[in-house]
């Protein structure tokens, strides 16, 4: 992990309704819905990476 960010109750508020629907889209499953996103999330690291080895290149 990089950094830690801090939420406002707004935010938290917010990500907790995110999370929620996420976990239902899983029928309720809160360990499937984690493994989907930390798939997801290997998937948005790869493309990230991928961006940035062409910026350097670039330079």
């Amino acid at each position: 992990m990089d950094h830690i960010v801090t939420l406002d109750r707004r935010q938290e508020a917010a990500l907790e309704a995110i999370a929620q629907k996420f976990i239902a889209q899983h029928k309720g499953d809160a360990v499937k819905a984690l493994k989907e996103m930390i798939v997801l999330n290997g998937h948005l690291q790869e493309r990230l990476d991928a961006v940035e080895g062409r910026r350097r290149a670039t330079r």
